[in-house]
């Protein structure tokens, strides 16, 4: 089993303000890991620097993906090379179905064999698109006139992480990292939303959860559980850390750990 997604001594800074402090972490194929912490501990940062968004800027470390550094690749490459974030607020996009989003994303997708190694413009059936989003939709317990509203324009808290998972399975990632993705959602979406990461997940393809709460691990186990503080990863365990920080929540870590470690 490769490592798939490696961070080395990661520094990130914002606005000039250095938010991520050297943070080094290996998600491989088939694990899921679980990344904890208080507000403002940087796990967002995080989330955002491994998809390269350009107000996220790298100022020390490294971050390779399928054993090659990603830091001068583009947040499409990084998507089209098999990386996959799903945000804590998905954007709203009136005038584009989700279906339609879809097919633009997946088409981004199809390797340039599927259509004969030519110039032409690369692309999915119709037919073939259609099934795969049916068998999906179904797997998330989704409405099929989903498809047909316009990506996250007057949905529901429940409703935009459904699509946020939606994509992430029609796309297929190795690496999924999902950010916050329990944040707004009543028991039951998050049911919904959790079963739809399990039944993804598997041999080929890593997950980082970035999470406050225990319980959305209730749902999803993870293998692997950090928590970060003051833009570091302080501590690292099983899944029995989150239930520690559940009972005794982040105060103890403050104590051990002081400003992050510093």
């Amino acid at each position: 089993m490769g490592s798939e997604l490696e961070i080395k001594g990661l520094h990130v800074s914002v606005e000039d303000q250095e938010i991520l402090k050297g943070v080094s972490l290996v998600v491989n194929r088939g694990e899921v890991h679980a990344l904890m912490g208080p507000n403002g501990s940087g796990k967002s940062t995080l989330a955002y620097a491994l998809m390269g968004h350009p107000n996220y800027e790298i100022t020390g470390g490294d971050i390779f993906f399928k054993g090659e550094s990603v830091l001068d690749t583009d947040p499409d490459e990084r998507s089209r090379a098999g990386m996959f974030l799903a945000f804590q607020y998905p954007v709203s996009i009136p005038g584009v179905s989700v279906a339609n989003f879809l097919r633009m994303a997946m088409n981004a997708r199809v390797p340039e064999e599927e259509n004969g190694g030519g110039r032409g413009k690369k692309s999915i059936s119709i037919p073939k698109f259609r099934k795969l989003m049916k068998e999906k939709m179904a797997l998330l317990e989704m409405d099929p006139s989903f498809a047909g509203r316009y990506l996250n324009e007057g949905f529901s808290g429940g409703e935009k992480k459904r699509a946020e998972i939606l994509q992430m399975a029609m796309l297929e990632p190795e690496i999924a990292i999902l950010d916050e993705t329990d944040s707004g959602l009543d028991i039951d979406a998050l049911r919904i939303v959790a079963n739809g990461v399990n039944t993804l997940a598997g041999p080929e393809m890593g997950v980082l959860v970035i999470t406050h709460y225990q319980r959305l691990l209730n749902y999803i186990k993870p293998d692997y559980v950090h928590v970060m503080l003051s833009g570091r990863i302080v501590e690292s365990g099983g899944p029995e850390l989150a239930l520690h920080l559940e009972e005794r929540g982040y105060d103890w870590v403050r104590e051990k750990h002081g400003n992050g470690g510093e």
